[in-house]
C-alpha cells in the first residue's frame, strides 16, 4: 500500500471564519472530505479535526487545525509525526494573495511569502519540504489592509467563480496524491482564471 498523505485546510475556526478568502484551504479540505464521504471528527488529546479516507490505494488524512492560522503548525505537525506522516507526504493548501482570484499553484517547497499558516507549519515541521496548493485570493484595491482584506468572506460577485476554484484545488490535491507534481502542476498550474490559462 503507498504511504499516507495527509492534506491540511489552512483557515481560522468558527462560524465567523467559516467562508473567508483565508479559509479557502479549509474550504477545500471540506469539499475532499464531502467528495469521499468522510465527517472530519475531533481528534483525542489534540487540536485537530481529522478524517480518513483512501485515493487511488493512497491512504489520505484530512486535518483541520482547530486553532488560530498563526498557530496551526504544531498541531498537525505533531498529528503527522503520530500517524508516521513525513514532511514530504503532508500537502498545505491556502489561500494565496499574491495570486490573482482564480489563479491556482501546485508546488514543493519554498517560500511562504509572509503567511502566517505556512510560517506556523514551516517552523513546526522544522522543514518547508511540504507541497503546497496554492489558492489566488487577489489582493485588496485602494488602502484595505491585506489582513483585513483576507478575513472578510468572497464578495457575492466572487461566489460561482471561487466554487469553481475551490473544486479545482481539490481535483489539485487528488492529481497530486495520485499522479504527482509535475502532472498536477501541467494540469493545474495558471495565472488566473481558466480564460487566462498559461
Amino acid at each position: 500500500m503507498a504511504e499516507t498523505c495527509l492534506v491540511a485546510g489552512l483557515g481560522n475556526p468558527g462560524e465567523r471564519y467559516a467562508n473567508t478568502r483565508h479559509n479557502a484551504g479549509a474550504m477545500v479540505v471540506a469539499i475532499l472530505a464531502g467528495r469521499f464521504g468522510a465527517r472530519l471528527r475531533k481528534v483525542r488529546f489534540s487540536s485537530v479535526l481529522a478524517a480518513e479516507a483512501n485515493h487511488q490505494g493512497t491512504p489520505v488524512l484530512l486535518v483541520f487545525a482547530g486553532t488560530w492560522m498563526n498557530e496551526s503548525g504544531p498541531p498537525i505537525a505533531s498529528f503527522a509525526r503520530r500517524r508516521g506522516v513525513p514532511v514530504d507526504r503532508v500537502i498545505a493548501a491556502h489561500d494565496e494573495i499574491d495570486l490573482p482570484l482564480g489563479a491556482l499553484r501546485v508546488k514543493k517547497g519554498g517560500s511562504t511569502a509572509g503567511h502566517n499558516g505556512l510560517n506556523s507549519l514551516v517552523e513546526a515541521f522544522r522543514s518547508a519540504d511540504f507541497h503546497r496548493v496554492r489558492i489566488g485570493v487577489g489582493r485588496p484595491s485602494g488602502r484595505i489592509d491585506p489582513i483585513d482584506y483576507v478575513l472578510q468572506p468572497f464578495a457575492k460577485r466572487e461566489q460561482d467563480e471561487v466554487a469553481v476554484l475551490l473544486e479545482e484545488a481539490a481535483d489539485a490535491v487528488l492529481t497530486l496524491i495520485g499522479e504527482g507534481l509535475r502532472t498536477a502542476q501541467d494540469r493545474f498550474n495558471r495565472s488566473g482564471p481558466p480564460t487566462a490559462r498559461d
